[in-house]
């Protein structure tokens, strides 16, 4: 929910008068507000843990099934990805030194080594 808190509101964009006004969000609205830079101390700290607390009840949190289905799916996409790597790595590997066995049966044949 991006846009709303209430997801049965109708989807209407925010009304502007002027460019970027009405974007932006409470809390930069009362940030920009205020002429002090990092100074604030605890009420700040309050008001922080407040919004903090306010935008965790709005989190739509997954069920423990769907968290079981996505570790389960993770999990096998990093052995997948695992094995092939590791398959990669080794047929590079045989080709290098196969290469190396070959130059060096070349340059002995010229009589470079």
């Amino acid at each position: 929910m991006a846009e709303t808190d209430n997801p049965d509101a109708p989807l209407v964009p925010p009304r502007t008068t002027r460019f970027g006004e009405g974007v932006e969000g409470k809390v930069a609205r009362r940030e920009r507000g205020r002429g002090e830079s990092h100074s604030g101390g605890p009420p700040r700290l309050i008001q922080f843990l407040h919004d903090v607390r306010a935008e965790m009840k709005r989190v739509s949190w997954p069920t423990f099934k769907h968290v079981q289905n996505t570790t389960i799916i993770t999990l096998i996409a990093v052995v997948f990805f695992a094995v092939y790597l590791f398959a990669v790595d080794q047929a590079l590997s045989r080709l290098i030194v196969g290469l190396d066995w070959v130059i060096e049966k070349v340059a002995r044949f010229l009589g470079l080594a």
